[in-house]
């Protein structure tokens, strides 16, 4: 069985990047059968808090993902701790007692001579001696990982074969002075454990794979299959990693963008198929495939977002609506849903259908007004009631064309646009139309 993984840290909300990775990852899921683990990575503790980490299950579950599990790498320090301290032993890990200003003038004097910023491995030349007396000076060592130095390959999903040697980067820093775990070895036992199948995570996590293959086959031997798709750009071609604390997916939801519309927007984007509205996830899932995914950048742009929100909208029937219209009625939403881009507008136009509210009259249409008055038919009325009125009055006025239907739109709804009034009317009622054109 196939089983993927998305592992936010709750240290702040998900934002539009966030999502589309848990996207991908659960499309993946449903499509080969598999199963979906949502990982907190709250191995921060001092950072990490229950608030946001309710809040990511809040956005999760609004956007229509249903992990099968749900894991907590802060209840796992135990296993963690086994298996640096096996890592120590097998001498994987090495103790560094660089301090962090010692470490970066070590990176200039290289960069000044043209070398790779790559750490040196000098803490494992040390000796004795020289071990001793940094621990009297009070230093607690970091720990790295020592790597083979060769060529790690792996058949990427989506990038095709990928070679890095690894001799070309620095040992990474696994646990840090306290005693506290970077994000590396947590992540890699947790993949072991769980039986992660695919990781499927954005392109600047390449070389941390295989920083992460060679970990993993220091522990078990066994890596998964990855996949890394391109990153986000702004609708300017910029990065938008200055931009997500706006992007966030409560602000979404606050600011009344439908689900389905982000989900829509975030799963099809930067794919081979063209960004459209669906209705239904069955939709996304039938038409996923990893193959799709391009290797240029993603262009994230809001007013495409807000215009796919709308054309959702737009095509949405009533009753996967109907608890959350104002205005009541299957009629009603058929007549406004075309002329809103988000669900609390039909609010405005309830108003406009249920309540007296004063219309607009310009000077030069009031003796025209007041004729159409006068021909206004009796009830009932239904969908055939707007012709035969504006038939009568401009049998009545001579008018036509816009000079006929803008005054009465403008009586009626004190707006210049808006639906069809050959279904507004008969909502609302010729009571409130007479009181509208008097």
């Amino acid at each position: 069985m196939n089983i993927v993984r998305f592992a936010p840290s709750p240290t702040g909300r998900i934002h539009i990047g966030n999502a589309r990775a848990a996207l991908l990852n659960w499309l993946f899921a449903l499509k080969t059968g598999g199963q979906f683990i949502l990982r907190y990575d709250d191995t921060d503790t001092a950072r990490s808090t229950q608030e946001f980490a309710d809040g990511i299950a809040t956005d999760v579950a609004w956007l229509g993902i249903k992990p099968h599990r749900i894991e907590w790498q802060s209840k796992r320090f135990d296993r963690y701790d086994t298996v640096a301290d096996d890592l120590r032993a097998r001498g994987f890990l090495y103790p560094c007692y660089e301090t962090a200003d010692e470490l970066d003038r070590r990176r200039k004097r290289q960069q000044a001579r043209g070398l790779p910023p790559v750490y040196d491995r000098a803490a494992l030349k040390l000796t004795k001696e020289e071990t001793e007396a940094f621990l009297a000076e009070g230093r607690k060592p970091h720990w790295r990982f020592k790597l083979k130095h060769e060529d790690v390959t792996w058949d990427d999903m989506i990038r095709g074969p990928v070679h890095i040697n690894s001799s070309t980067l620095s040992d990474p820093v696994l646990i840090r002075e306290d005693g506290t775990y970077l994000y590396t070895l947590p992540s890699v036992i947790d993949d072991i454990d769980f039986n992660i199948t695919h990781v499927i995570r954005g392109e600047d996590h390449v070389v941390n794979t295989a920083v992460q293959i060679e970990i993993s086959e220091a522990i078990s031997g066994a890596s998964p299959i990855y996949a890394h798709y391109s990153l986000l750009t702004g609708a300017d071609g910029k990065g938008l990693s200055k931009r997500l604390g706006s992007l966030s997916i409560q602000q979404f939801r606050d600011s009344g963008l439908e689900a389905m519309a982000v989900v829509s927007h975030a799963s099809l984007l930067g794919t081979s198929d063209n960004i459209h509205p669906c209705t239904d996830i069955q939709e996304l899932v039938d038409g996923f495939d990893l193959g799709k995914l391009s290797r240029t950048p993603a262009r994230f742009d809001e007013a495409e977002l807000a215009a796919l929100n709308a054309k959702l909208l737009h095509m949405t029937p009533w009753d996967a609506v109907k608890d959350r219209v104002a205005g009541g009625s299957e009629a009603f939403w058929l007549a406004v849903r075309g002329n809103i881009e988000k669900l609390s507008e039909t609010k405005a136009w309830a108003d406009i259908v249920t309540n007296r509210i004063k219309g607009v009259v310009a000077d030069e249409d009031k003796s025209f007004i007041n004729t159409a008055r006068e021909v206004l038919p009796p009830e009932p009325w239904d969908g055939n009631t707007w012709k035969a009125w504006t038939d009568a009055v401009k049998a009545a006025t001579d008018r036509k064309g816009k000079t006929l239907f803008m005054p009465l739109r403008l009586a009626l709804t004190g707006l210049d646009h808006g639906p069809e009034l050959a279904v507004l009317l008969p909502l609302t009622g010729r009571e409130r139309v007479l009181e509208r054109l008097a």
